[in-house]
């Protein structure tokens, strides 16, 4: 790939660069993948890849310990309606 000279991160990531994106290992991926914890991957041609978005948007999802994320989501929400 060619060098950009503007640096934006790809939106579309391969299944060990979701893995990697996230912080897990590539048969965790596929694992939380299966079990609907994160997202299944566009299709590209042949080609499966992994939104970056979608897959911040199942990071924030996933069960947070005592770091009060989940609590102040939920608090903006109601804040919200």
């Amino acid at each position: 790939m060619k060098s950009d000279a503007i640096s934006y991160a790809p939106r579309g990531l391969s299944r060990e660069e979701a893995a990697r994106y996230i912080g897990v290992g590539s048969t965790l991926f596929d694992e939380m993948v299966a079990d609907g914890r994160m997202p299944k991957p566009k299709r590209i041609n042949s080609r499966a890849v992994w939104d970056r978005v979608a897959l911040d948007i199942a990071f924030t999802s996933l069960p947070d310990k005592d770091s009060g994320l989940q609590e102040l989501l939920k608090r903006s929400k109601r804040d919200v309606e």
